[in-house]
């Protein structure tokens, strides 16, 4: 979307929301998923829920789970993800890499065509790299996801060095080379996400500050158009791109979205038939759970609250922060008020994640439980905390979303915390989640809950976000042991896994021990889903679901 990403920066609580997923292959043709079997007979449109307005569809600039999902659906990389998170041919039909892993080449097809007819050109990904790295643009994750991956980004984005000495070149319209800062094993992946996809330079230049603000204002190269949308858009809706060079691969003709925030009125146009598929919160999931079309989407986002350190001075001590981490009982809010098969989180690198390459185990299982509920040793931190800021009570402001489930997660936490940490007083803020990322961008928060969903299939995509004045940190934490380690992985031991993957058990063992983030759950979702959907793959990281592969069929 994973995740994120990913971050998948993932900050809503709607659990109808989706995630994703990266990679890259030859040029045998799109085979995504096992095709089903095409039903003439049934309508191929798809009818879904969104938790909330697309805050972005700037790759340069999105951020949130949101704006990678229709990214994805839209808009088409060098190679995008297809079942089993396998890297299907994008724009790219093959790459070459140096023997020294820091040159890649990679050759585009030439049937690749923008929604208004121009071509798609090695030139229109060199633009697009070197815009989202450029400090005048404002992206975060270009620095985030390009910054000690490809040549000269981090430089670029401090201003030290020219756009144009960014390590990517256009060698012709069809052959894009890339030079890279160090050997990194999951760039394909990298390739797949909505950071690294081209734009059309003519274009964006011409709409200027209103590009990718509305349906009018954007071009699409993948498997879907936007169309009837603006940033502040209830209803739009995704319908098939005739111009994309994979269109005969793709089933749908349209796929509509509305908003809806409450879980009840998300059941209620499904069994009335208007939706496709429905999220469920805790309350509805035992009285749906034997329903036939019930199912659960397991997920690799984690939950935490980011505590920021540089708004309230009580944050900014560490055993306060230590007493936050312990004093919540996450078995209970996973089993009751999300009692939707997610997981408790102790740490933040999620389980079934990625193995450890020595073959140790799973890294979840080896970095094992750094901080979990435990009221005794959250009051003592509490107490030593209290004396050390000469004070018997401590107010804090809670950063929340205003949907439905949100609205009981949060008031279950501040609940918690103010239970068991006596003399805390907590303030509850629920907003709309467009504003919550401004209010996260501007570090104009206290407490918070977040998730991230992985960009790629590495420990790296979720540990990154707390390096000292990182993109996504926005919320004061800095430790120099912990940069250094983290560097090593990116440099030094760029081609030693095993000893990377030592680094970063370390690395999320200080995250702990400093107490930065409070990990909450690892996500889950319960579903009611339409056994009409055939083909639909749900991506371990970059967006969430992939829709290119996916028809409607017969629900006998």
């Amino acid at each position: 979307m994973k995740r994120k990403f990913t971050w998948l920066l993932s900050l809503t609580l709607v659990l109808s929301v989706f995630l994703a997923a990266c990679s890259g292959g030859d040029d045998k043709g799109s085979k995504g998923s096992d095709k089903p079997a095409e039903n003439k007979d049934v309508e191929q449109v798809l009818n879904l829920i969104n938790g909330d307005a697309i805050p972005s569809m700037d790759p340069s600039k999105a951020t949130d789970e949101y704006g990678f999902q229709f990214l994805g659906a839209t808009m088409e990389g060098l190679y995008r993800l297809g079942k089993d998170a396998k890297v299907e041919p994008g724009i790219a039909k093959s790459h070459e890499v140096s023997k020294d892993g820091l040159t890649w080449t990679f050759k585009l097809r030439e049937d690749a065509k923008w929604s208004n007819g121009d071509p798609v050109t090695a030139n229109d990904f060199v633009y697009a790299w070197q815009r989202a790295v450029n400090p005048d643009t404002g992206s975060e994750y270009g620095p985030y996801m390009m910054g000690g991956v490809i040549k000269n980004a981090t430089e670029i984005n401090k201003g030290e060095k020219k756009v144009e000495e960014l390590g990517v070149k256009a060698e012709d319209d069809h052959t894009l080379v890339v030079e890279l800062a160090n050997p990194t094993a999951y760039f394909e992946s990298l390739t797949t996400f909505g950071t690294f996809l081209p734009l059309n330079q003519k274009f964006v230049e011409e709409k200027g500050d209103k590009f990718a603000t509305s349906s009018d204002t954007l071009l699409s190269n993948g498997p879907f158009v936007l169309e009837n949308w603006e940033s502040t858009a209830q209803k739009w809706n995704l319908a098939k791109n005739d111009t994309y060079w994979d269109a005969d691969t793709v089933k749908l003709e349209k796929i509509n979205y509305v908003v809806v925030k409450d879980a009840q009125t998300m059941v209620d146009l499904y069994e009335k038939g208007e939706v496709d598929r429905a999220s469920l919160s805790s309350d509805l999931v035992d009285q749906y759970s034997s329903h036939e079309d019930y199912t659960i989407k397991a997920d690799n986002s984690v939950f935490y609250l980011k505590i920021n350190e540089t708004r309230n001075k009580a944050l900014a001590n560490k055993n306060i922060r230590a007493a936050i981490s312990r004093a919540f009982d996450k078995e209970s809010l996973v089993n009751t008020i999300l009692n939707n098969g997610s997981l408790v989180a102790n740490g933040l690198i999620p389980a079934k994640f990625t193995p450890m390459p020595d073959g140790s185990g799973d890294f979840r299982e080896v970095s094992g439980d750094l901080v979990k509920y435990d009221t005794a040793a959250a009051k003592e931190f509490w107490e030593k905390g209290l004396k050390e800021l000469g004070t018997k009570s401590v107010e804090i402001e809670f950063l929340g979303g205003d949907t439905d489930v949100s609205k009981t997660m949060n008031e279950y936490l501040a609940n918690q915390l103010q239970t068991n940490l006596p003399g805390l007083k907590v303030t509850l803020k629920q907003v709309p989640f467009e504003q919550r990322l401004d209010l996260d961008k501007n570090q104009d928060y206290d407490l918070q809950l977040a998730g991230w969903g992985p960009d790629y299939l590495d420990p790296y995509t979720f540990l990154s976000l707390w390096i000292t004045d990182g993109g996504n940190n926005k919320m004061g934490y800095s430790n120099p042991e912990y940069d250094k380690l983290l560097e090593e992985t990116t440099t030094t031991l760029a081609t030693d896994n095993e000893a990377r993957y030592q680094n970063f058990l370390k690395a999320e063992k200080i995250l702990f021990d400093d107490a930065a983030i409070a990990p909450v759950y690892q996500r889950a979702g319960a579903f009611l889903s339409s056994p009409k959907i055939q083909g639909l793959i749900d991506n371990p990281f970059g967006p969430t679901y992939e829709y290119k592969w996916v028809s409607m069929g017969s629900a006998e």
